[in-house]
Formats: C-alpha cells, sequence, structure tokens
C-alpha cells in the first residue's frame, strides 16, 4: 500500500489537475450549459468509466513496465513535463479562450451523450499524462504490489476528478455567467491555470527518480 505521505500527496496533485481545465472539463460545461446539469452528469458517467479504463489499463502496464525497465519512465516523466508545459503556454497565449467559454453542441439523447463523455475522456492527453507520467512516481516497489499500489492511487484520482466534476457540471451556468460580466477574473483564472501547470511540470522535470 502506499505511504499515508504519497496518497496526500497524490490526491492533491489530482485535484490541482482535475480543476485544471481541460477537454474533460470544456466538454462538461458546455454540454451543461447547453442542454441542462441532468445531461452534464449523464456525460460525466461516460468520463468516469473512462478514467476506470485508463486506471486498469495503466494498473497493469505499470506493474509490468516497472518490472521489465524500472529506469524506462524517466522519458515519460520528461515528456509528461512538456506536455504541461504546453498546456500552460495554451492558456495564456494570445488569443486562447477559457474553458467557460461555452462551445454550441447538438442536443443529444442519453446514450449519445455517455458514449461522447467516455470518447472525450480516451482522448484527453492530460490524463494519459497523469497516468503515465504522474502516478508512476508515487508507487514505491519496497512497499508491496505494484499492481495493488497502481490501484489505489488510481482510485483517489478518479474519486477527485468525478467531485471537481460533478460540482463544475451543476455550476457551470453560474461560472460562466459571472465570468462573462468580468472579463478580468476570466484572465486571471487563464493565468493561474497556467502557473499551476508550469509548476507541475518543472516539479516533474526535477523529480528524482525511484
Amino acid at each position: 500500500m502506499p505511504t499515508t505521505a504519497s496518497l496526500i500527496a497524490f490526491g492533491l496533485l489530482a485535484l490541482g489537475m482535475a480543476l485544471t481545465p481541460g477537454p474533460n472539463m470544456i466538454y462538461l460545461i458546455s454540454r451543461s450549459i447547453g442542454q441542462g446539469p441532468k445531461a452534464g452528469f449523464i456525460s460525466l458517467g461516460g468520463v468516469a468509466l473512462g478514467f476506470l479504463f485508463y486506471m486498469l489499463c495503466a494498473a497493469f502496464g505499470i506493474t509490468a513496465f516497472m518490472m521489465a525497465v524500472p529506469f524506462a519512465y524517466d522519458a515519460l516523466r520528461i515528456g509528461g513535463a512538456v506536455y504541461l508545459l504546453y498546456l500552460a503556454w495554451q492558456a495564456i497565449k494570445p488569443g486562447g479562450r477559457s474553458p467557460f467559454q461555452v462551445r454550441d453542441l447538438p442536443v443529444d439523447g442519453p446514450r449519445r451523450l455517455f458514449a461522447m463523455g467516455f470518447v472525450t475522456n480516451l482522448l484527453n492527453p492530460k490524463i494519459a499524462v497523469m497516468y503515465l507520467s504522474l502516478l508512476p512516481q508515487f508507487i514505491d516497489p519496497h512497499r508491496g504490489s505494484v499492481l495493488v499500489q497502481s490501484l489505489v492511487l488510481g482510485s483517489v484520482q478518479i474519486v477527485a476528478s468525478v467531485s471537481v466534476n460533478a460540482m463544475v457540471a451543476v455550476m457551470a451556468g453560474s461560472i460562466a455567467t459571472f465570468l462573462a460580466g468580468r472579463p478580468r477574473w476570466a484572465t486571471i483564472q487563464r493565468w493561474i491555470m497556467a502557473t499551476m501547470l508550469g509548476g507541475l511540470a518543472v516539479r516533474m522535470a526535477t523529480e528524482a527518480r525511484r
């Protein structure tokens, strides 16, 4: 089992990543505003299934990966850091847009809402970075099964992300209205997001390998 300190640290990291807008959040916000919170929650069910899929694939993959090539995930760590820096730039570059700017989406039925949430999450590179580059840093092979540690940490990530996105689905309309009338707040939000991503990228790039 991971240590309590590792669980808390990873939980805070997962929470920070969940609060950082990405494809999932943008989709859920647009869906909730355009079709109502119920549609947002159905879509969130698909997103949650995507998290579960990623967690299981990563858990079994990381187990085999760390046993076969224990030093190779440094390449994933550096690649993840570079991608996070790219996301930070996307947030603050000229012409960048806030995730609370609604996209026009067609009205869909429950099955399509669920499926679109699932596909959106599967195609979300931020989640791939979370599981392939971040999660391995919190696994200590000396503390027992790598598989069990991966599943426990993955469960923490799922709980944090689903909780944040559920609140976003409920509050999407209010948040969008607030930011629409206060463009400066939208800019501040984008800079905060970029700062979080940049700091996380630096931490990943400088983290000592276990």
